[in-house]
């Protein structure tokens, strides 16, 4: 299992993200979801970043908490070797979000990883029910990562 977390070098006084507990989450996750084999990335992003992103894949000119962009479907889902795909985490979204949430920075990103990858093994919120097993799902991995 491997788990590369990338993103551009932290502005002076910008959100700081404890990289290697969510490198761990991250293989905690993998584990729960036994995906024991894959390899995820994680790119940490700021809102210019993510706004660029979101606008270019979902028509939305704003900053976005996090954004999945899965490799097992598609055109090229046969080429991807062990890869899942790639998750983004908007990190001002995440601090802004965990301030008012009254939690951690790093919790609030690995919630945001958690909501991610289950997006790139085909979890979708669209539909209610589809909502409430996504969110029973989270919740299990919340309580895997944070052991």
């Amino acid at each position: 299992m491997t788990v590369r977390l990338g993103g551009a070098r932290r502005p002076r006084g910008a959100p700081r993200i404890d990289r290697r507990l969510l490198r761990r989450r991250a293989a905690r996750v993998l584990r729960a979801l036994d995906q024991r084999g894959a390899e995820l990335s994680v790119t940490l992003s700021d809102d210019g970043e993510i706004a660029a992103l979101n606008a270019a894949y979902r028509g939305k000119p704003r900053p976005t908490d996090v954004l999945s962009f899965s490799l097992l479907e598609g055109e090229f889902s046969a080429l991807r070797g062990p890869l899942l795909g790639e998750v983004v985490i908007g990190v001002d979204v995440a601090a802004r979000q965990a301030r008012r949430a009254r939690r951690s920075l790093d919790d609030e990103a690995a919630r945001l990883l958690i909501h991610g990858v289950l997006h790139l093994l085909g979890h979708d919120h669209v539909r209610a029910a589809q909502a409430r097993r996504m969110r029973a799902e989270e919740r299990r991995l919340w309580r895997a990562t944070s052991t």
